[in-house]
């Protein structure tokens, strides 16, 4: 660690950034400057590189070129650091919660995990009453953070997974994540199966968070106008090159490339993600072995 205080958000900072994985470029040339609690909004289709960049800048996937230094940790040297102080909601193939589950199991399993591998030697220390009360406290402000009222759910806190509709589905994996207190929290697909005002409620909800002093990654179509943008398209303008998953060439023009059908995703219909999204994850699999 760098002596960074642990409680305050993450500045992100990349410039020339760009991973390569075995069938061509995910992305490239991308540039970021933000300062600790910012909202930074990755946008692009789906395919065209988001969620290896949201891994990348999370310490989950080595880049390939460039520089990056996300909260003090330089990349890729510092990735382990960088994974400690950062978490991900919402990622297919990542953070997927199991369906059959209850939401209080989740958050259950969840806190579990932080308390036995998350927490400081120091706080494992702690009386065992001790610590499940501040267990419980944290939970509760995860949940609070997270905008999820367990009383509104169908069940309460026994409501499983599957019986959740979409934006509460996407409150819990964000409240999960936050049980760990990261300074750095990754969302990816935020207007996925949402309608308006779905989407501008969860808009919303980041914005809180970083008011809080997270920094928040958020993977979009669109972006607002407040947030700081970083574009996964090239030729935008905005300075990033970035092309399709399954390019060799880096032209975003290979056979493999999941935005070849760009024009069709544009129109906004939400259930054109998932087989996007299922051939990013593909790919993301293939990169990490590489």
């Amino acid at each position: 660690m760098d002596g960074t205080d642990s409680t305050a958000g993450a500045d992100v900072r990349a410039g020339g950034l760009g991973l390569k994985g075995p069938r061509g470029w995910a992305f490239r040339g991308v540039t970021v400057d933000a300062e600790p609690g910012s909202l930074v909004a990755i946008e692009g289709p789906s395919g065209s590189g988001r969620t290896c960049l949201l891994l990348a800048l999370t310490g989950r996937m080595k880049p390939t070129e460039g520089m990056a230094a996300v909260g003090g940790f330089e990349l890729p040297r510092h990735m382990a650091a960088l994974r400690c102080v950062s978490a991900l909601a919402n990622v297919a193939g990542v953070t997927d919660p199991e369906p059959a589950l209850t939401v209080g199991e989740h958050l259950r399993e969840r806190s579990l995990l932080q308390r036995r591998f998350g927490d400081s030697l120091r706080e494992l220390l702690h009386p065992r009453a001790r610590r499940a009360h501040e267990a419980r406290l944290r939970v509760d402000a995860a949940l609070a953070a997270a905008g999820l009222d367990l009383d509104n759910l169908p069940k309460g806190s026994r409501t499983a997974v599957r019986d959740l509709e979409r934006p509460d589905e996407l409150r819990l994996s964000v409240a999960l994540a936050l049980i760990g207190r990261p300074r750095l929290l990754g969302v990816d697909d935020v207007d996925m199966k949402l309608s308006d005002a779905e989407r501008a409620e969860v808009w919303d909800l980041l914005r809180s968070l970083t008011r809080a002093g997270t920094t928040v990654l958020a993977v979009c179509r669109t972006a607002p106008g407040d947030c700081v943008s970083v574009s996964t398209l090239r030729g935008d303008g905005a300075g990033e090159e970035t092309t399709g998953i399954g390019t060799d060439d880096g032209t975003g023009s290979g056979a493999g490339d999941d935005e070849s059908g760009a024009g069709d995703d544009d129109g906004g219909d939400p259930q054109d993600g998932p087989e996007d999204a299922k051939e990013e994850s593909d790919a993301l699999t293939e990169a990490r072995r590489a």
